[in-house]
Formats: structure tokens, C-alpha cells, sequence
């Protein structure tokens, strides 16, 4: 029954491009787990970046017109591996527990903290964004301070590129801009002001 409806799906997505229709790709889990790019070990084992998007459908990366960040407005991570913005304390579990940050399958405990913005600049270099949505902003309405990693300090230095090496990420501190919450609700938001 299923035999007349299965196609290789690299022929129908390059007809669809061909047509001009809109084929949206879309990449699971964050770029630092990126078996090349990210905090190898602590990686999976396919490629969660634009270029990974295009070899599992087959097609150039030529052909993606727009290339769509998905960050959230805090920093998580599931399991080990090097977070400098991590939250081991009261705000860290806050954030946990009103964004519900448990894994999907495991249940366990999502780690949390500020955004690392040195993160989220690494990512953007090297995936070429066109684009950015910022999501989960609705966590941070109850904090009345909230802090943004702008930059890390390493060996007494301070860098604002994204190590290349996990030994050396995991003996980076964030260095912080702190900056006054909202302390009102952002949901349904649609406008600016």
C-alpha cells in the first residue's frame, strides 16, 4: 500500500526547488554539539548546523536562501560537557523549573544559564545566519536583574572568540553585562513598545 507514495527524497526536494516552492529544513539540537565545530566529545554524531541540514536532504548549500537561528533567551545544555554561563543556584533552578527544562525523552534535569552571547556569535559565524529568533524570552520576566556573557576570561585574558578547544572552553569564565528585568509579563507580545 505504501509502495506508489515512496520517492528519493533528493529528487522531490530538487523539483520543489526547482518549481520555486518552499522547502524549509530544519536542524535538531544547538551547533556546540556539532561533531566537528562543537564540544567534541560531548557532541552527536550528526551535524546540527545549516551546512549539515543540506547534506541530510541532499542538496547544495548553494540553493538555502535564508539560514534561521533558533536561540533561546537563556543558555541549556542536556548532560556533560563545558557551559560557562551555567547556574549552579537559585536562578539556575528558577529557570529550570518555570521553563520546564527537563529532557524530552530522559526526563533529566536541563542545565541552565545567562545566554552566552560568545556562543551565540561563534554559531552565527559560522553558520552564516540570515536571521535570528529569540525564544523563551517569557523565563526571564520574573528577574529583576538579568546578565548577558559578552565575553570570556581565559587565563587571566579576556577573548571574545569562541575557543577552539573544549580544554580550553571548560577554564573559561563569562564575563557579564548585567542589566535591569522588564518585571512584567511578555506574553502576547507583539509590538516593541
Amino acid at each position: 500500500r505504501l509502495a506508489p507514495h515512496i520517492r528519493e527524497t533528493t529528487a522531490v526536494i530538487d523539483e520543489a526547488l526547482r518549481n520555486k516552492e518552499l522547502v524549509l529544513l530544519e536542524g535538531a539540537q544547538g551547533v556546540l554539539l556539532d561533531p566537528d565545530f562543537g564540544t567534541y566529545p560531548y557532541t552527536t554524531s550528526s551535524s546540527p548546523m545549516g551546512g549539515g541540514a543540506c547534506l541530510g536532504a541532499g542538496i547544495s548549500p548553494a540553493r538555502l536562501n535564508h539560514i534561521l537561528a533558533v536561540f533561546k533567551a537563556y543558555t541549556t545544555r542536556v548532560g556533560a560537557g563545558p557551559m560557562p554561563t551555567e547556574l549552579k543556584d537559585e536562578i539556575g533552578e528558577a529557570i529550570r523549573q518555570c521553563a520546564h527544562e527537563f529532557g524530552t525523552t530522559t526526563g533529566r534535569p536541563r542545565r541552565c544559564g545567562w545566554f552566552d552571547g560568545v556562543a551565540a556569535r561563534f554559531s552565527s559565524r559560522i553558520n552564516g545566519y540570515t536571521g535570528i529568533a529569540l525564544t523563551r524570552l517569557d523565563v526571564l520576566d520574573r528577574f529583576p536583574k538579568l546578565k548577558i556573557c559578552t565575553a570570556y576570561k581565559l587565563n587571566g585574558k579576556i577573548i571574545e572568540e569562541f575557543p577552539g578547544r573544549t580544554t580550553e572552553l571548560e577554564k573559561c569564565e563569562p564575563v557579564y553585562e548585567e542589566m535591569d528585568g522588564w518585571s512584567e509579563s511578555t506574553a502576547g507580545a507583539r509590538r516593541w513598545a
